[in-house]
């Protein structure tokens, strides 16, 4: 049977006996206080690293993968490696642990699906766990795992939210060899007893320093504490603060580190503000910056769900080709908008900040703040949806006059 996926999940608290700050958010909580952002921090001409030439140690098919890997690799046009796969694969197919230090749209996924897949196929004991901070990005790590092992008969359920608990709890009884979810959801399966992780001695958790900031610490904590003693780990984060260091420090076993990290991703993006002073002086300078000809693709931020949808009906009867995500839409719906907006059937995305983390879109032009966000940290991954794959991207906020 080729790889298979179910898709389900819902968020839910936990208790963990490590701890190491954080968040979290759900359930009838009350928003946390927004900071206060003085409009300067908004304000930053971009500064693109330059990029040095990178020569590869390896090609594709110079890594000792399975057969089937290297004929789905080849399928996919893949020929010569990123500098994080590159260096993580061969390390990882000798069954090491690593910490990933890379910038977001680097190449990650493929860096761990191939050892990852590749245990799998040669283990039948093998189980592997990877954990994601949203449904976006679980289900772009799904689709690229499905593709490294078309026609493997590696069997795998993804956990996320959005959809009925039927189907997943089904295909959690057929055992699936690999399981890729949020923390929220797999917590709440652990509760439940439908999940147990003693068996799953591969680990990867993906975006950490996303994952903490999130609030999901205590969750991620607990999963890892019930996986299997003897396992292979794999850490990936864009930043190695406190926090994150502790966390593997815990529970890694002798990593070696990978860092190709090239700067921030903020500082390819150039930032401004826009001040206003009316809600209609505010839409008709959104509607102004809109219509300019570099404006080609766009993502907006607003505060609330129903703030969301009210400024994308606006812009809809205005003439723009847009659409709106938030955490209250359905999976399905989420996935529909992600997917006209990739293709450009739509122009214009707008978001709430949970919902657009994660998304992965290389040719976003412009990163509008309609609303300042919580914190600055928000702020620095809204902005990181511009300025990808080497190009140059630009950052908006709206501030009061």
């Amino acid at each position: 049977m080729p790889y298979n996926s179910r898709i389900a999940e819902r968020q839910r608290g936990a208790r963990t006996s490590y701890h190491g700050g954080g968040r979290r958010s759900g359930g009838n909580r009350r928003a946390p206080k927004k900071d206060y952002i003085h409009p300067s921090r908004f304000v930053k001409a971009a500064n693109p690293t330059q990029e040095v030439a990178y020569e590869p140690t390896h090609r594709f098919e110079d890594f000792a993968a399975h057969p089937l890997i290297h004929d789905n690799i080849k399928a996919k046009g893949f020929v010569i490696p990123s500098p994080i796969q590159d260096q993580t694969i061969p390390l990882g197919l000798a069954g090491r642990d690593v910490i990933g230090i890379a910038n977001t749209g680097t190449g990650k996924t493929i860096a761990f699906a191939v050892p990852v897949l590749h245990k799998l196929l040669t283990d039948p004991q093998a189980r592997a766990l990877i954990v994601a901070p949203t449904r976006e990005l679980a289900q772009q790590i799904e689709e690229e795992c499905r593709a490294i092992g078309k026609k493997s008969g590696v069997y795998g359920t993804l956990l996320i939210g959005g959809t009925g608990m039927g189907n997943q709890l089904r295909d959690l009884r057929l055992q699936p060899q690999i399981v890729i979810g949020t923390p929220g959801r797999i917590k709440d399966h652990i509760e439940r007893g439908t999940l147990k992780l003693d068996r799953f001695n591969i680990v990867v958790l993906d975006e950490v320093d996303r994952m903490l900031d999130m609030g999901f610490i205590e969750d991620v904590t607990e999963i890892l504490e019930q996986v299997h003693s003897e396992r292979q780990s794999f850490f990936f984060s864009a930043t190695m603060n406190n926090n994150v260091r502790k966390l593997i420090d815990f529970f890694a076993k002798d990593p070696i580190t990978v860092s190709v990290k090239t700067g921030d991703t903020s500082d390819n993006v150039h930032q401004d503000i826009v001040c206003y002073d009316t809600t209609t002086s505010k839409i008709e300078q959104l509607h102004s910056i809109l219509i300019k000809e570099d404006v080609s693709k766009a993502i907006i931020f607003d505060e609330t769900q129903r703030s969301v949808e009210r400024l994308a009906r606006e812009l809809l009867a205005r003439g723009f080709k847009v659409d709106d995500i938030h955490g209250g839409k359905t999976q399905g719906q989420r996935q529909r908008a992600l997917a006209r907006f990739k293709k450009n059937e739509v122009t214009i995305l707008v978001a709430t900040d949970v919902a657009a983390r994660g998304i992965d879109v290389a040719d976003i032009t412009h990163v509008i703040n309609y609303t300042t966000p919580q914190k600055y940290e928000d702020y620095i991954h809204r902005i990181g949806r511009a300025g990808r794959a080497g190009r140059v991207g630009y950052a908006l906020t709206f501030v009061t006059d």
